[in-house]
């Protein structure tokens, strides 16, 4: 296997790997990045009994989850930076946007979940929904070490269910290998009148010759639920009302959500000598979703009362995604040079009926009411909404001297973006947009020392351009991509069994906005600069810790209201903490006691600042038991995650909407290793 392709080893107390994905250049060492990359291991998901890639990015002092359990969806920020937010589905797929499924991912099928932070459109490409926060990249389970796993789940309040995983491989030299992951849950969740059911269904085949690779993932995921919790909007002049007890649910018994995700993908390698691969990737998915809710129950005045006009919705999402590229390695001089070339191709075609609204209904989030059923009207059809194409090309080189004492990458990607949208539940054509860019990239590594590495980047993010809407005077003008800007520095340090790292960055992005003369252009600009420390590893051989602290300052730094210019941005908080430990306990083998510590700043709901969610803290504990029963490996979780109960407002998306936080949940897993 080439090392592009090969997993890193995990890290002293398995809880991250010591690299993971960095777009084109493929798996690299975190020393031997200009990037600030983690990588959290199936362990670590497993121990934390994180169902959800949200869930399991907890302890990410980056990343926060700007919704909450029991939302039919998954949306995040990353450096202050939506990602995730729209029906494209941002989050990678073993590098590859277009197959993951688009709302929520579950993580039965990943063997790592990898954050790559900061803009990264000549690593990996534009994003579908133009989020230039960071990647979220979902690494599949693959056929290793034989493997038959049995777990069974519960969940408070009476939500149940067991998984089935195995691997196998065959062959004289095990050259071939599958590995099946089967899983289903359903019950009802802690928070009042609602239920859930998934179902995952992935395959993993895999052929290691040794010159040709390649790798062939199939994935079924469902995703049920009736009175799903919904993002609030707060009505202007409002302020932000007390938090409720989580379990409080506004949705009614009779809305719903019904997701069907299926996807897939073919990866090839082909060594061509010992310094030259080729690979080639072909994939794809198709989301179907219907649902019966509002978009989001509006609070009307500081008692919580809402007001909530459900509506039904019917979607289609069709994905294809495309690549092929060189790696090749080799010396000039004393210059060793890691080089690769990529071209991509990216489809989407998207139809959706959103039928009219029938009624609304009053409730209040401290005292929610059982309202009368309001019927929806039903379409099968699915009108054209819109589609795109993103095609690109990218260019990257890593050099390096002194034994990889000092790297300098530098690359390139030439990106094109077409899109047409069409009249909502008619489909014919209301505008088109054809945009092309170029986004570069420089990487510093200096490693004075084998266990120190200082390191910067100057990297770009992009993002389409919006069209001038019909109450601009210039309406149906297409502005040109978004191009965010980042510059970073920092060091990490691995003391052996610690891992540390040690961050500045900032990142610049224009905004379309409408000014007063009602001309729409790219006259906004916001600024986030911040600093982030982690670590990770082992304190000593019984006692593991992961997690850190980030620190944000965001401004609006350009606005075409002059009132705005200098206030915080939707959703920044200015601080970010995440510590989480374990400790196996020495009075009893096999006994480990872990727990973690959220926090989060406070977070503006407006662009006047006006409105603010009050910070707020979690605390989750936990024991796990390992042991032998006849023979075989055994494991027992128990997790509480807010364990006080705290009521709180989680994140805030970029469009003002903000959820309640998650209720006083129990997890209980049983896993045995036949």
């Amino acid at each position: 296997m080439s090392a592009a392709s090969r997993l890193s080893a995990p890290y002293a107390g398995g809880q991250v790997a010591r690299g993971g994905r960095i777009g084109l250049l493929g798996n690299v060492d975190t020393a031997k990045t200009p990037f600030n990359v983690t990588s959290y291991t199936d362990r670590f998901i497993r121990d934390q009994q994180a169902s959800t890639v949200s869930e399991a990015l907890i302890l990410d002092p980056s990343v926060r989850a700007t919704q909450t359990t029991g939302a039919p969806f998954d949306s995040f920020s990353i450096r202050g930076f939506p990602i995730n937010e729209g029906t494209s589905g941002e989050i990678a797929f073993d590098g590859i946007y277009g197959v993951a499924p688009s709302l929520r991912v579950l993580t039965d099928y990943a063997e790592r979940i990898e954050v790559l932070k900061g803009p990264s459109a000549a690593l990996s490409g534009i994003a579908p929904n133009g989020g230039i926060g960071g990647v979220i990249n979902v690494v599949p389970k693959r056929a290793g070490e034989d493997l038959t796993r049995v777990t069974l789940d519960y969940g408070s309040i009476a939500r149940g269910g067991g998984q089935l995983d195995m691997a196998r491989r065959y062959g004289a030299n095990r050259e071939w290998g599958a590995r099946f992951v089967g899983s289903l849950r359903g019950g009802d969740t802690p928070i009042d009148r609602q239920s859930e059911t998934t179902g995952v269904a992935s395959l993993a085949l895999d052929f290691q010759g040794d010159r040709f690779r390649a790798w062939l993932y199939l994935l079924a995921q469902n995703d049920r639920f009736t009175a799903p919790l919904r993002p609030f909007l707060l009505k202007a002049g409002v302020p932000v009302p007390r938090a409720a007890d989580g379990r409080m649910n506004v949705s009614q018994p009779w809305e719903y959500s019904k997701v069907d995700d299926r996807g897939g993908l073919l990866r090839m390698e082909y060594d061509l000598s010992d310094q030259i691969t080729l690979f080639g990737d072909i994939g794809g998915s198709q989301t179907g979703v219907e649902r019966y809710f509002a978009s989001a129950p509006t609070i009307t005045n500081v008692l919580g009362d809402t007001t909530t006009a459900p509506q039904y919705y019917n979607l289609g999402v069709d994905r294809l995604t495309y690549d092929a590229g060189i790696r090749t390695k080799f010396e000039t001089g004393f210059i060793r040079h890691a080089f690769a070339v990529q071209t991509s191709i990216y489809t989407e075609d998207t139809g959706r009926d959103l039928s009219a609204v029938r009624g609304s209904y009053l409730s209040n989030i401290y005292n929610p009411v059982l309202a009368p059923y309001i019927a929806p009207v039903i379409s099968s059809s699915r009108p054209r909404l819109s589609d795109t194409t993103l095609t690109g090309v990218s260019v990257a080189d890593t050099m390096s001297v002194l034994d990889e004492r000092i790297l300098l990458t530098v690359g390139v990607r030439q990106q094109r973006i077409e899109a047409r949208n069409y009249v909502s539940n008619v489909g014919t054509l209301a505008s088109s947009y054809d945009q092309s860019a170029t986004s570069p990239l420089v990487g510093l590594v200096v490693r004075p020392w084998e266990n120190i590495s200082l390191y910067g980047n100057y990297i770009e993010g992009l993002s389409r351009g919006d069209i001038a809407p019909a109450t601009a005077t210039n309406f149906g003008e297409v502005l040109a991509p978004y191009v965010a800007q980042q510059v970073e520095a920092g060091v990490k340090v691995d003391f052996g069994r610690i891992g540390t790292s040690f961050s500045a960055f900032q990142i610049t992005r224009p905004i379309g906005e409408l000014s007063p003369d009602s001309r729409y252009a790219q006259t906004g600009e916001q600024t986030v600069s911040g600093l982030e420390f982690n670590v990770y590893g082992e304190i000593a051989p019984e006692l593991r810790v992961l997690g850190g602290l980030t620190l944000l300052d965001g401004v609006r730094t350009r606005s075409a209201l002059a009132a705005n210019v200098g206030n915080r941005p939707i959703g920044v908080p200015d601080v970010q903490l995440n510590l989480g430990a374990e400790w196996d306990l020495p009075w009893v083998p096999g006994l480990t006691l872990n727990g973690a510590v959220i926090y989060t700043g406070r977070q503006f709901v407006d662009t006047a600042n006006a409105q603010a969610l009050p910070d707020w803290a979690r605390l989750d504990l936990g024991l796990r038991y390992a042991t032998l029963l006849e023979g075989r490996r055994t494991t027992f979780r128990a997790n509480v995650v807010n364990v006080t109960g705290t009521n709180y407002w989680t994140g805030v998306a970029s469009f003002g909407t903000f959820f309640q936080g998650a209720p006083r949940t129990y997890l209980l897993s049983m896993s045995i290793d036949l």
